[in-house]
């Protein structure tokens, strides 16, 4: 079977990367966790697989694509068993692999599950140290983006609150077949300290999730689905304070003219616990 008899497939978000530079200088990235195992999502015809074996790390792959999956296992007879994962990452559990060891997460990663990946990856955060890899240029902007910044969004917030991310290096798209109608870029991941938020870290993602849904609004506005929602559930008369005065509700009156791209992770850390003091007591 022969490289270009694997199609590239548009439904999987499909995007070959041809240019071995790139691939090597991608492999390279994982040299930032040295000697542990690493998972591959997405192999394809393996152009960046190539590099990563080259290392002599132990390295898995997981892969969706029939065609892919037996050119993989003709032209990569090191990946024969359970090194070769045939199905969805994002159904898989991660903390099976490995023995439960901690692995380095890599990947040119499909545009259209790129998303879906990193939200895994937050759930599997403690087995997942250092995670990095291609993926489309607008979202790699959105995700190493600080407060203030207009690509600051929902995944820059809740990835920064247990990662430091890093822009690598930006990615042509003549660097793949089909060339994709957008740039890509090289990005890392590494855990940072933060074992623990300081709040309720299933009602942190829904105050992220809220305010950024209608992040043209000010806080007191994007706010308030969410706090309809928990005063309902609560069946709560208590009202949480948007404007002005002391005492309770005081942080969400400082916070209440910002809009969500103004608040840093510890600002929406505080402002979780006061929503959960407010309506969750």
């Amino acid at each position: 079977m022969r490289r270009r008899d694997v199609r590239p497939k548009k439904s999987l978000g499909q995007h070959f990367l041809v240019d071995q530079a790139v691939a090597r200088r991608i492999a390279d990235t994982v040299d930032a966790a040295p000697e542990m195992p690493v998972l591959e999502v997405g192999p394809g015809t393996g152009a960046l697989t190539e590099h990563l074996l080259a290392k002599g790390r132990d390295l898995h792959v997981v892969e969706l694509d029939r065609e892919s999956i037996a050119y993989l296992r003709e032209h990569f007879p090191m990946l024969r068993g359970e090194r070769l994962i045939e199905g969805d990452f994002l159904r898989m559990d991660l903390a099976a692999l490995f023995g439960g060891k901690p692995f380095v997460l890599t990947g040119n990663y499909p545009y259209n599950i790129s998303s879906q990946i990193f939200f895994k990856m937050l759930d599997y955060r403690d087995f997942i140290p250092c995670c990095t890899g291609m993926i489309q240029r607008e979202v790699a902007l959105r995700l190493c983006s600080g407060p203030g910044n207009r690509d600051y969004g929902i995944l820059s917030v809740l990835l920064q609150a247990w990662y430091d991310t890093e822009y690598l290096f930006t990615v042509e798209e003549s660097a793949f077949n089909p060339p994709p109608r957008v740039k890509s870029a090289v990005v890392r991941f590494t855990r940072n300290s933060v074992t623990d938020l300081g709040c309720n870290e299933r009602l942190f993602r829904r105050v992220v999730k809220t305010t950024f849904n209608q992040r043209r609004k000010m806080i007191r506005g994007s706010i308030k689905p969410l706090l309809a929602q928990l005063e309902s559930a609560n069946n709560s008369a208590s009202a949480l304070p948007l404007h002005g005065g002391a005492g309770r509700g005081s942080f969400i009156s400082k916070y209440a003219t910002l809009r969500p791209e103004q608040l840093s992770v510890q600002d929406f850390v505080a402002l979780t616990n006061a929503v959960e003091r407010e309506y969750c007591g």
